[in-house]
């Protein structure tokens, strides 16, 4: 235990966070995504496991990893499958921490998350069980300090 970070943010996580840089994406998924095999492509290789839901590791993540705002489509999601306007319970939960970081959500059909997933940094999975709780976060930039105080 450390500090001041979430207890959620594991070792391995917060190696993984400080080691991304601008542009790198990390993927939090639910326990029904294919993360064993998705994360072999990314740059991390191996999938990391934290035991918690989806919106509360979102929660974590966001107090250490900053949102890119320079370009659209920094949060994606994935689209349900046959109506791809639906709002999962998990997405609606979970969108909040990103509106509090002025952070929309774009929808990204199945497949097409799959394939975005494997180009990320690392995958992150859940202990969530409800369907459809898969994001993609962009990390953005951490401004230096103001020096003109």
């Amino acid at each position: 235990m450390l500090k001041g970070i979430d207890p959620f943010l594991n070792p391995e996580l917060l190696q993984v966070l400080a080691a991304m840089g601008h542009g790198d994406e990390i993927v939090l998924v639910d326990a029904n995504f294919p993360a064993e095999s998705v994360a072999r492509e990314t740059v991390h290789g191996l999938a990391i496991r934290i035991d918690c839901s989806v919106p509360r590791a979102v929660e974590a993540v966001l107090t250490l990893l900053p949102i890119d705002n320079f370009e659209p489509g920094a949060v994606r999601c994935m689209e349900v499958v046959g109506d791809p306007q639906a709002v999962p319970e998990v997405v609606a939960e979970a969108s909040l921490f990103f509106a509090a970081e002025g952070a929309d959500i774009t929808g990204v059909p199945r497949f097409d998350f799959y394939d975005e997933a494997k180009r990320a940094y690392a995958i992150v999975q859940t202990a969530e069980r409800r369907l459809y709780g898969n994001f993609i976060i962009r990390k953005g930039v951490i401004s230096p300090p103001d020096r003109t105080a």
